[in-house]
């Protein structure tokens, strides 16, 4: 059974937990580090700040019980637009429509607050990401995405109208 919980400041250890999966098994998907979030970045205080964000909406996914994904909606740079980040499904659980499911959650999230447009990046070469992405309806936004720590290369910006969603 596929379930989606809020995670709220109480669920960090689970987020931490999800969140050092992700980086461990898909390093290149995200900006930080698994060193990051390890050692002194490994705090109580840190994964409550980080589900306690002002306007965010963080999701775990349950698998059978299990937790195998993650992702979260956070205020974008207008007040009509909202960001998908921190997106991640265990490998044991793609293609079971976990993804498909924490994406629908966020969309459904960012409507209900009055948000037109949902944005994401995603690292140009992620391909099973942007596939996910492009079956959602998003499309390449044209924006330049973050630079990537060769201090050349960029994210992919991808954006999708919730208007139509």
């Amino acid at each position: 059974m596929l379930e989606l919980r809020t995670a709220e400041a109480d669920d960090w250890p689970l987020w931490r937990e999800l969140r050092l999966a992700a980086l461990a098994e898909a390093p290149y998907a995200f900006g930080p580090t698994p060193a990051q979030w390890q050692g002194s970045g490994d705090r109580e205080e840190r994964g409550r700040a980080r589900l306690s964000t002002p306007g965010a909406h963080d999701l775990v996914a349950l698998l059978d019980g299990l937790p195998v994904g993650m992702a979260g909606g956070v205020p974008g740079g207008g007040a009509e637009d909202v960001e998908l980040i921190s997106m991640w499904v265990d490998p044991m659980a793609r293609g079971k429509g976990v993804g498909d499911y924490l994406i629908q959650a966020v969309e459904r999230w960012a409507a209900e607050r009055g948000a037109t447009t949902l944005r994401l990046s995603v690292m140009a070469d992620n391909r099973r990401a942007t596939a996910l992405y492009e079956r959602h309806v998003f499309t390449d936004s044209g924006e330049p995405g973050g630079l990537l720590p060769d201090g050349v290369g960029r994210k992919r910006v991808m954006a999708k109208s919730l208007a139509a969603a």
